[in-house]
């Protein structure tokens, strides 16, 4: 058998549906830091390894320790016979979840999934809703509302996920898994393990999959240097960029509240701004009711709000001008008053392109 041939096949009385050239059934997680992802592909792994006998390794690629930057969690799992000889990234998954819908505006996440993989998407669209969203054919496609079982639950949506990823694998014994998650909350977290074991078979249960039909179109992976060098580098190194993201948008750090801005109610004083620590807040020269001269709240640049909702306790008046409210999908960049408003593209960056003339006070 040439390693062409053995691609998409299995070892006779393996319980793994389908491995790669090298025997190895993989899994990518594609998350961000704050909602459990290292810790759901642990999980994994372990039941994959301690409960199932299989050969495997779990780890996770991310930079700054904190909620809100880029994450990706790995898991592998090849038979007992076989040893995990690489710990490079999982570039060819079988299977893509996702932790957060918003991730799926940046391509990126799909890269490299195999020809009749599976992706699950933290979403409250249906399987073909989705397809249709990423122009998806030829895998099957899975969606769980993952964020609504989590705050029904009073836990985090990593359970959920792990729940429809293990559905979504369709070999790992579930057992195995609610041992392994048993194991992990009963050391340091025992009076939160039985809402968890909850919510991780709700996801088993509620996530829906369904087999897209069509050719499918692989999204391989973007060659390239880095957008800036020693030729397009601002003066001083300085960062044109708002959000200290890849992606410049921390909306996906939010976990399904945020606050909402009633303009009538405020009187300026300016303490959200304070507390924020992302700089959400944007105002604008004006006068107040009596005619006096000062600056202006005008709204909130969601983009950069994660949802850490400290502008809602700090806000002084009665009632209150920042309150704390479900998000809703289009919410966010219905009522986004842009901050930013000099900030350049990604692509005018790999470009050359010099930012416009700043006006005076711009922020």
């Amino acid at each position: 058998m040439t390693v062409l041939e053995k691609v998409g096949t299995s070892r006779a009385g393996s319980v793994l549906p389908r491995t790669n050239a090298l025997g190895y059934y993989e899994v990518r997680i594609e998350s961000i830091g704050g909602l459990g992802a290292h810790l759901a592909g642990q999980t994994l792994a372990e039941a994959g390894v301690l409960g199932m006998g299989l050969n495997g390794a779990h780890f996770s690629s991310y930079g700054s320790e904190k909620r809100g930057a880029p994450l990706r969690s790995f898991v592998r799992l090849t038979e007992r016979d076989q040893e995990v000889r690489t710990s490079s990234p999982v570039d060819r998954p079988h299977l893509v979840a996702v932790f957060h819908e918003a991730l799926t505006r940046n391509k990126t996440v799909l890269e490299g999934l195999e020809e009749d993989g599976v992706l699950l998407v933290n979403t409250r669209h249906t399987p073909a809703e989705m397809a249709e969203r990423l122009g998806l054919q030829g895998i099957t496609v899975g969606t769980v509302d993952a964020l609504a079982i989590a705050l029904e639950e009073k836990t985090r949506i990593n359970t959920a996920m792990l729940g429809a990823i293990t559905r979504g694998m369709g070999f790992i014994d579930v057992e195995a898994v609610r041992r392994a998650l048993a194991s992990t909350f009963e050391k340091r977290y025992a009076h939160l393990l039985d809402a968890n074991l909850r919510t991780f078979d709700r996801g088993y249960s509620e996530v829906k999959l369904e087999r897209i039909p069509g050719e499918y179109r692989p999204v391989e992976p973007a060659l390239g240097g880095p957008a800036l060098g020693y030729l397009n580098a601002p003066l001083g190194g300085a960062i044109v960029h708002p959000a200290n993201s890849v992606a410049k948008d921390l909306s996906p750090s939010r976990l399904g509240r945020l606050p909402q801005f009633l303009q009538e109610y405020c009187n300026n004083c300016g303490l959200c701004d304070m507390v924020c620590p992302d700089m959400c807040f944007v105002w604008q020269e004006g006068v107040d009711e009596k005619g006096r001269p000062g600056m202006m709240l005008q709204g909130i640049d969601y983009q950069y709000c994660k949802g850490c909702l400290k502008c809602v306790e700090v806000c002084p008046v009665h009632p209150a001008a920042l309150v704390e409210i479900p998000e809703t999908e289009g919410y966010a960049e219905s009522h986004r008053v842009q901050r930013y408003t000099h900030a350049r593209h990604a692509q005018e960056v790999a470009a050359g392109a010099r930012p416009g003339p700043r006006k005076v006070g711009a922020p």
